[in-house]
């Protein structure tokens, strides 16, 4: 009886086609660009405005998280870049796919 159900939810499931794979790689490509200027603004900021106490710690422990903040940040802007280069390597490969 599981076997059964699970036929019948792939069944349903509509097959991807180049229109999704075009909406996903412009959405990602937004976004990307989005991410990026965002990210620009976060390391400028923090190249500007520097940690103003005079522990030596303090110091530290400031410019380790201002570093991984901006690490992250542009962490996130290049993968919304290689998804959307992806999916449009993927857009570009489903028109010279043959249909089952």
């Amino acid at each position: 009886m599981a076997d059964n159900s699970n036929e019948n939810i792939e069944k349903n499931i509509p097959e991807k086609g180049p229109l999704n794979f075009i909406v996903g790689s412009l959405t990602s490509f937004l976004l990307f660009i989005f991410f990026y200027f965002l990210s620009n603004k976060i390391a400028i900021y923090f190249s500007v405005h520097k940690p103003s106490n005079s522990s030596e710690i303090v110091q530290n422990i400031s410019s380790s998280i201002n570093t991984l903040i901006i690490g992250l940040s542009f962490l996130l802007t290049f993968s919304f870049a290689f998804i959307g280069i992806g999916l449009f390597i993927v857009f570009i490969r489903s028109f010279f796919l043959k249909k089952n």
